[in-house]
């Protein structure tokens, strides 16, 4: 087990056979994604996508009452207030949001307990998420008076449609895990003594593959989900044909014949 070192206490990372776990450890108040968290994630979403011996990122968070809950609230009169502050607190947020947008490695959100607000939005930003029987779901902001942002509607009615983008944002109220499953919030909803243990098999799994496959199918899942006139069809077609041309290809072959596990390197 490798530590990463992520600047405060507030945010964990542990690497182990290639996957990485960052776990959002602000228990006290549900995991809340408070300053120190959102000032950290940047450098470490980067450091992570420049790391070549991590292939897949797990993010969850600490204890077992809350994935996280949101922004913390108690920071709100200090950073969301007067309008140049709020500037600022939205330009650490598109930070964050670039820094998972640039990860290039399969993200799995593994969720306990509440995942409410900007916990909800950080779970958006994995490519499989995957909940807990106990998990609540939610946005609050109705309930706060506060205003959300273009870029979160995008991400959450992409992947449940207006409809329930519209229930989930007006009501403000929590859903179950059963309801974010039936929704299509979640791709699994699972009991909570075996939350981990299926998430690290799936996780382990899938750093097994070939890593220039998950890419090529990472990078053509997003621009498969752009306008047709902003899809960048000529970069997937490049890291398709990479594919074709690498060792990982070659080694796939003679591992299929020889009937053992294939041996990728992402070369």
């Amino acid at each position: 087990m490798t530590v990463l070192e992520t600047g405060t206490d507030k945010l964990l990372v542990e690497a182990a056979d290639s996957v990485a776990v960052v776990t959002l450890n602000n228990p006290a108040k549900r995991n809340a994604l408070s300053s120190d968290i959102r000032a950290a994630l940047p450098g470490v979403l980067a450091a992570l996508r420049a790391d070549p011996d991590i292939r897949v990122v797990v993010v969850t968070g600490a204890g077992d009452k809350a994935f996280a809950s949101g922004a913390d609230i108690s920071e709100f009169g200090e950073q969301r207030t007067d309008p140049a502050a709020r500037a600022e607190f939205d330009r650490g947020m598109a930070a964050i949001s670039r820094g998972w947008a640039s990860l290039d490695k399969p993200v799995i959100a593994m969720i306990r307990g509440f995942c409410m607000g900007g916990g909800l939005l950080t779970a958006l930003q994995a490519d499989i998420r995957i909940a807990a029987d106990d998990s609540r779901f939610g946005i609050p902001a109705a309930r706060l008076g506060v205003g959300y942002g273009l870029v979160g509607v995008a991400a959450l009615m992409n992947l449940v449609g207006p409809a329930w983008t519209a229930e989930i944002l007006f009501s403000a109220r929590q859903f179950s895990a059963a309801e974010a499953l039936q929704m299509g919030l979640v791709n699994r909803v699972v009991p909570a003594a075996e939350l981990r243990e299926q998430v690290m098999i799936l996780a382990t799994t899938i750093a097994a593959n070939a890593p220039l496959t998950i890419a090529a199918a990472k990078t053509a899942i997003r621009e498969a989900g752009r306008s047709p006139d902003r899809r960048d069809v000529a970069g997937v077609e490049a890291m398709v044909e990479a594919c074709f041309r690498s060792e990982d290809y070659r080694e796939g072959q003679r591992a299929f014949a020889e009937k053992r596990p294939p041996r990728f390197t992402g070369r």
